[in-house]
């Protein structure tokens, strides 16, 4: 007999990169556990809209929840407050020039209300094999000089999987959101995949999608060209409107 419950949170070899069908996932998402951190394996994973989220001690847990929290570029919300932030000029923003720290600040950086992170050494290692194979990006902060904040993610088609961002200072991880919003929508992306529900980042234009359309518009975006490589040469400026 069929058993659902056996066929969407199942385990996964270590080999095999095939994973249960998303869409027939409850709304928590999980759906499956085990396996590595191959870049197969999560470029699989990312392709199919599921990613890996699990803490010390666990095994390697993989998610697709309902619903999904997508930023589309054209819909960041800047508020008066933060507009006179950017205008300011006192934040400079590269990408993909620290990578190696943006990911550790992202790991070890406390957020309020939570002890610990899900950023184990494995997952920055599997991440940072990902950026050196060109699908993994930072977005660094600075300011005077000092980086301050960032974020990184994988970008596929015209698909960014925003994985984490990290603050040493107020607005610096908004001020990366924000760069990141622009290059891309500059660059014909259809979404930055914000994964979860935060209120922080509905504030900012985030909004939540049902996992079915989610998965429809991944789909259409996975078709269209990608920026694998470096994104070194990308450059962002503050501009109004």
């Amino acid at each position: 007999m069929f058993d659902e419950e056996e066929y969407l949170i199942s385990p996964l070899s270590r080999y095999a990169y095939t994973f249960p069908n998303p869409r027939y996932a409850s709304d928590e998402g999980l759906l499956a556990y085990g396996g590595d951190l191959s870049p197969n394996r999560l470029l699989t994973a990312y392709r199919k809209g599921i990613f890996p989220w699990y803490a010390e001690g666990d095994p390697i847990l993989w998610w697709s929840p309902d619903p999904r929290l997508l930023l589309y570029p054209s819909s960041f919300k800047t508020r008066k407050s933060f507009a006179r932030v950017l205008r300011s000029g006192k934040f400079s923003v590269t990408f993909d020039h620290a990578f190696s720290e943006v990911i550790h600040y992202c790991g070890t950086v406390p957020r309020e209300g939570q002890n610990g992170s899900w950023l184990l050494p494995e997952m920055e290692e599997a991440y940072t094999e990902l950026h050196r194979m060109g699908f993994a990006h930072s977005v660094e902060v600075y300011r005077e000089g000092v980086l301050v904040g960032g974020l990184y993610g994988l970008a596929m088609g015209k698909a960014f999987f925003g994985e984490s961002m990290f603050s040493l200072v107020s607005d610096a991880s908004k001020v990366a959101f924000r760069a990141l919003s622009d290059v891309l929508g500059g660059r014909g992306y259809d979404f930055i995949d914000c994964q979860m529900k935060t209120e922080h980042l509905m504030t900012l234009g985030a909004v939540e999608v049902e996992r079915d359309m989610y998965l429809n518009q991944l789909d259409v975006a996975l078709e269209k060209s990608s920026d694998i490589g470096s994104w070194q040469q990308f450059a962002w400026n503050y501009e109004e409107g």
